[in-house]
């Protein structure tokens, strides 16, 4: 028989794949799956069970939020060795899951499991850790970790803008260099005061569609990468964001480019957010393509 672990965060989203986690597994049995079950407790038991998992599991799958999918794939990244890994949504916003295809309902989630194929996905290195869809820094960043999980859970991602708004009087930027190689191979320099910047792999962020910019792949070597020059007056501010929520890069207010590595170095330790999360303060921050590093089940179709 075939063997299956389960990691699943029973507090993701609101609580709700506790209501299904029955139907779930079931699922995965009559699929012929033996499996074995871990609810995790606190920040890093994703992590932690990924690796320190016994031999024998043929497939490993999480239910949660990006931020418990950001756990496992750490965890499978630095274990001895890798397994096809499939996510069953069940966050505020689980944008990589949409990337991908995957269901929203976590019965057909479960199901698209023991039925789809593996898909060879980039992830990315950030230092030492790694990230699956988006490293950032600066304007609204911090939100997303410093919103309690019970507002997110109340609000959704409603709970990202709410928050937001009460911090548009107080941006921040940063002067920074920026370095990476273009479609060339030759070295390109930016240095710029800057008020944001994410490296994505993902054609959602936040729930809003295409704000990492169009033709995204997740499995070409490359990041997509903005990042938003300090805006002389709240005009300039106004015109950034709908720029970024309609998709038309503005080159005035913003840089956009693919690059597979980049290096960023900034004057003062600046906070990152790493997939929702709480990425550390730094001021050299090394950000590298790892192609097709994992596999990740997704819908046959």
């Amino acid at each position: 028989m075939k063997e299956l672990l389960f990691i699943f965060n029973p507090r993701a989203g609101k609580a709700k794949i506790k209501n299904r986690l029955f139907e779930i597994i079931d699922i995965f049995v009559k699929a012929g799956y033996e499996v074995t079950v871990y609810p995790t407790q606190q920040e890093g038991d994703a992590c932690r069970a990924v690796r320190e998992r016994r031999d024998g599991f043929d497939l490993l799958v999480c239910g949660g939020g990006d931020g418990t999918l950001d756990e496992v794939v750490n965890g499978m990244v630095k274990g001895k060795t890798r397994l096809p890994i499939g996510y069953i949504p069940a966050g505020s916003t689980n944008d990589f899951a949409g990337s991908l295809g995957i269901p929203k309902d976590m019965l057909l989630a479960a199901q698209s499991i023991v039925e789809g194929r593996d898909y060879a996905c980039d992830i990315g290195a950030f230092n030492e850790e790694c990230f699956v869809y988006i490293a950032a820094f600066g304007l609204f960043t911090d939100v997303s970790y410093e919103t309690s999980q019970e507002v997110k859970n109340l609000l959704g991602h409603v709970a990202y803008i709410l928050e937001g708004m009460k911090r548009l009087s107080s941006i921040r930027c940063y002067p920074m260099k920026v370095r990476y190689e273009d479609e060339k191979g030759e070295e390109v320099s930016i240095q710029d005061e800057l008020i944001f910047g994410m490296v994505t792999n993902s054609v959602s962020v936040g729930g809003f569609k295409r704000i990492t910019g169009k033709y995204v792949e997740l499995d070409d070597g490359r990041f997509e990468v903005t990042l938003i020059k300090k805006p002389a007056n709240p005009l300039e501010l106004n015109a950034v964001i709908t720029a970024l929520l309609s998709s038309h890069i503005n080159s005035e207010y913003m840089y956009c480019f693919k690059a597979s590595r980049i290096r960023f170095e900034a004057e003062e330790e600046i906070p990152w957010t790493t997939d929702g999360e709480f990425g550390g303060c730094h001021r050299a921050v090394r950000v590298e393509n790892l192609k097709q590093a994992v596999k990740i089940r997704i819908p046959a179709k």
